[in-house]
């Protein structure tokens, strides 16, 4: 339950559970709406196609931004093995599709397990990763060549929920920065079979969980006597 006392100009930290569909901004834009408050921002952005935790900050609490930035992820979802599409998700259509002959449950974690730890990462050519002052997926979207740089992540725990091919239910505990959709191509390049993100969700932001969060209707509810 909210306090439906807060000053949210002084500052204060909200959870949010993000539906699908929605951008980041959008949130930020609903809070700013339903608080009042002169500043609110977000700290970690979560695609339209994913839902799941959103930490919003108002007021003075937008100075903790970039801590909560730098806070290591966790996140649930499925990836579809035999396909791949140009995003590495469902933005795009299927572009390809191979056999999965070969792969199984043992070698599917086995491949898992070899992404646990730090290592180099291609963020998609669909992303926000700006390349010449221009945001990738711009480029990407009029078939511009799109050459993005690696850059370092951490991997701390990928494990494999279920397994019902070709849908795999998986959960991944990781650093800033790390793009979940880079890892379901990277995993299929692996396996020999391709793979995209069909679902992911943010379950938890540092020691923040998704379960002592709100949505935007029951944040809104909560605070309808006062704003």
């Amino acid at each position: 339950m909210i306090d439906s006392n807060i000053n949210f100009n002084e500052g204060y930290t909200i959870l949010i559970d993000k539906k699908l569909d929605w951008t980041s901004f959008d949130v930020v834009k609903k809070i700013r709406n339903i608080t009042k408050s002169k500043k609110v921002g977000h700290a970690g952005t979560l695609d339209p196609l994913a839902s799941g935790l959103l930490i919003i900050c108002t007021g003075k609490h937008t100075k903790k931004i970039n801590e909560f930035l730098n806070l290591d992820k966790t996140y649930t979802g499925k990836f579809v093995l035999g396909s791949t599409t140009p995003s590495h998700d469902l933005e795009t259509e299927i572009s390809e599709t191979k056999s999965l002959s070969g792969i199984n449950k043992n070698k599917i974690k086995d491949t898992a397990e070899t992404f646990l730890g730090t290592q180099f990462q291609r963020p998609p050519k669909y992303s926000a990763v700006k390349v010449n002052g221009k945001r990738a997926y711009e480029l990407a979207r009029k078939n511009e060549k799109v050459i993005i740089g690696e850059k370092e992540i951490k991997v701390n725990s990928f494990d494999i929920l279920d397994i019902k091919l070709p849908v795999i239910h998986f959960s991944i505990s990781c650093s800033k920065g790390t793009y979940i959709r880079s890892l379901a191509r990277d995993l299929g390049l692996e396996l020999g079979c391709g793979a995209y993100l069909s679902e992911l969700r943010r379950t938890k932001i540092g020691n923040f969980d998704v379960d002592d969060a709100s949505t935007i209707e029951e944040f809104e509810f909560n605070l309808k006597g006062k704003y």
